[in-house]
Formats: structure tokens, C-alpha cells, sequence
């Protein structure tokens, strides 16, 4: 796709990522990606903010053919997928200079072997003339990374905010407008790469609060013409605010494990609490995440494999460990053949998510009778903890 202005002498550039669906070996990307990269012309000198991953670094190219001069490529974040490219475009525009905050620099070093004389580093509230255009550099460490930064266009009012309000999604559309699948996609982006962050976050956007912002320009997804849809929703997200909600991932092997989580999302919604389960073998842990950001509680559901937790509760467990969601309340269910150190395992697994364990409930073979009293006694004590939170 060719280049489109998005306001005069300010372009979109970068390539669309249709059949990709799977972002670090990790993260599901159902709608594929986008890496935008912005061309900034100004009366005296031009700049290119960020770059694209080195797979379609081509589309870049052909982008770029008539441009004959680059004086200033802006790294804001030093992530490949938005520098990979970067050496090529210091070979083609030998002149250059790349800018980039001070802890940016040693990583462009040692991840793409730029020599340092090639690199200008830059402090929170520096500015860049380009003749009638302005870059203001703003430091907004990890988001996600710790050397990122964001560049404003100070007479354009536009933030280019790299992968801070990015969005995976593949599409033509250049803004996102008020678009709901738009939201929900930054949604995911925000559960899965920027929710461990969010102590960062919070004080990166009340830092913003202080520009007047008509664009938010991130590099995936589309641009936000209507930046306080985007901004609202992340001062949402990293708020001290619970939703009603149970979240339960689990496995089920022979079938008693299912038979309990069943048992007690019946329970548990009776009782007035909305509960959203996911069945480990076929979910998208994108959802789980975004389940996790308001909910108050979580019930981890696991059969025993060997003594210990099924594997791909290990690993879901481990995820939301590393994500660091803000749940107050955790609760383990499950089954076993002979024994089991599943809760033991569980919890050793959650340091990082400071959330009281309520009780657990481990039945040997199928649930019987004690089981589904033990269960309604979980249920109950899930329930005193939500009351207690919600009439606080």
C-alpha cells in the first residue's frame, strides 16, 4: 500500500501484517497486525518514527523510493518489529541520524549492531526542529519496554506513541474512529503486553495529560482521531475498579474436574456473580487475559497429571503470574487418581498476584456428595469476599 498524508506534510507509512497470527511465539493475533511507520516532511528537514518488522521491510521500501533524503529516523522503541529495519534505512540514507532516548541507545547497539556514532540520544521534554514542524520527545518508560518514548508533533497536536494505545489489528482503515473492534482489539493489547505495567501506565498518562492531543498515532492499528476514546479506556483499565467477576480456567480430563467447575459457576451465579470460564485445551489466552483485568477473583480448575498440576494449567497459571492482573481473590479446584500436590503447585505459582486464597476443593475421582458441599461452602466464601469488596 502507498503512503497516505494523514495531515499535510504528516504520512502514514508502514505495512499491513494480514497472515500473521502469532506475535513473540506467544501472543494469538486472530486479526493479524499492522506496523505504521510515520514520514514527517518539514521545511527544512524530513524525519521517518519508527520503522517496520525486517519480514516486509520491502513495503517500507517501496514507500520510501522517492524519498531522497531522511535526515532523522525517531526510534521510540527498540523492539524489532518496529527497528529490525533500521540498519538498512541508515545504509540507504547514509547521512541520517537515529534518535532515541538515552536507554534505547546501548539496545539498538547490541540488538542491531548500529554503530553509536550514528545514534543521538535524547531527554524528556527535548525538541527537534524540522524548520516549521516540531518533535517534543516524552518519556514513557516501560510501555512496554524501559527505554520507550513517545515523539509529539507540536504544531500538528499529534502523539506518535509506538506500541503505548496500539491495537493488533489488519486493516485499510487509517482511523479508527469511535469503532468498538477497534477498542476491544487494544483491549487484548493491553491485557497481554502492557498489564504488568500498569503502576508505569498510570503515571504515563497523567504525564500526557499535559499536551493537548488531537491524534494518537500508534504503531500497530489504526490512528485514533478520537484520542480520548482510546485514553478513557486505558485510565479504565489501569484503575483501582473490580468488576463482579469470577474468572475460571481449567482442564477437565476424565471429566470430574468439569463436573466441579460446572457445580460451581451454577453456584456462584445464583448468588448474584457473573462468571466467565475457559477450557485451557481450545481457549485463546488473549481473552483470558482481557477477562482479567477488572475481575475480582479467580477459580483455577486442574485435574492431576502425576502428582501435579495438568501442564497447560501450569502454564495458564504462570501467564497470569507474569501478567500480574489485579484479582484480590484466588480459589483452586480439582481432582485426583491417588494423590496430588496441585495446590501446593498452584499457589507456589502466584506470587506476583498478591491475591488472597480463599479455599480449595480437591476430590478424589469423581465429586461426590462432601465434594459438592465443600463446594457451596467455596462458593459462599467467594461470595462474602465479593460483598465485603463491593459494599466497601
Amino acid at each position: 500500500m502507498d503512503a497516505r498524508e494523514i495531515v499535510k506534510n504528516v504520512s502514514l507509512m508502514g505495512a499491513i501484517d494480514w497472515n500473521r497470527r502469532l506475535f513473540d511465539s506467544l501472543i494469538p493475533l486472530p486479526d493479524g497486525t499492522s506496523y505504521n511507520a510515520y514520514f514527517i516532511q518539514g521545511s527544512e528537514k524530513t524525519a521517518l518514527i519508527d520503522a517496520v518488522d525486517p519480514d516486509l521491510q520491502s513495503i517500507l521500501l517501496g514507500q520510501l523510493k522517492d524519498i531522497k533524503k531522511i535526515d532523522y529516523i525517531i526510534s521510540n522503541h527498540t523492539e524489532q518489529d518496529h527497528s529490525g529495519c533500521i540498519p538498512l534505512l541508515l545504509e540507504k540514507y547514509p547521512e541520517c541520524q537515529l534518535i532515541c532516548s538515552e536507554k534505547a541507545k546501548t539496545l539498538l547497539i547490541d540488538h542491531l549492531c548500529i554503530a553509536p556514532e550514528r545514534i543521538t540520544t535524547v531527554a524528556d521534554g527535548e525538541t527537534l526542529s524540522l524548520g516549521d514542524k516540531t518533535l517534543k520527545f516524552v518519556m514513557t518508560p516501560w510501555v512496554h519496554w524501559p527505554e520507550t518514548m513517545s515523539t509529539y508533533l507540536v504544531e500538528d497536536k499529534i502523539l506518535f506513541s509506538c506500541d503505548f494505545f496500539g491495537s493488533h489489528i489488519a486493516t485499510t482503515k487509517m482511523f479508527a474512529d469511535k469503532d468498538p473492534f477497534v477498542i476491544e482489539a487494544a483491549k487484548r493489547y493491553y491485557a497481554e503486553i502492557m498489564m504488568p505495567f500498569k503502576t508505569f501506565i498510570k503515571k504515563n498518562i497523567e504525564k500526557l495529560k499535559e499536551y493537548e492531543i488531537k491524534m494518537i498515532a500508534p504503531s500497530h492499528g489504526p490512528i485514533f482521531n478520537h484520542p480520548a476514546v482510546i485514553f478513557d479506556a486505558y485510565c479504565e483499565w489501569v484503575s483501582d475498579r473490580y468488576d463482579n467477576l469470577v474468572v475460571i480456567p481449567y482442564i477437565s480430563m476424565h471429566g470430574s474436574t468439569e463436573i466441579m467447575v460446572e457445580y460451581l459457576t451454577s453456584a456462584l451465579v445464583k448468588k448474584g456473580i457473573e462468571v466467565q470460564k475457559f477450557e485451557l485445551t481450545t481457549t485463546d489466552i488473549g481473552k483470558l487475559a482481557m477477562s482479567l483485568i477488572n475481575a475480582l477473583s479467580i477459580v483455577v480448575g486442574t485435574p492431576t497429571v502425576h502428582v501435579g498440576a495438568h501442564p497447560n494449567v501450569f502454564s495458564a497459571v504462570h501467564l497470569a503470574n507474569i501478567l500480574k492482573p489485579k484479582l484480590k481473590y484466588a480459589a483452586i479446584i480439582g481432582s485426583y487418581g491417588w494423590g496430588t500436590k496441585a495446590v501446593e503447585q498452584i499457589a507456589g505459582l502466584i506470587p506476583n498476584l498478591k491475591a488472597e486464597v480463599v479455599g480449595s476443593v480437591l476430590c478424589k475421582g469423581v465429586p461426590k456428595e462432601a465434594d459438592f458441599a465443600a463446594l457451596d461452602q467455596l462458593c459462599e466464601d467467594i461470595a462474602a469476599k465479593h460483598r465485603e469488596h463491593f459494599k466497601s
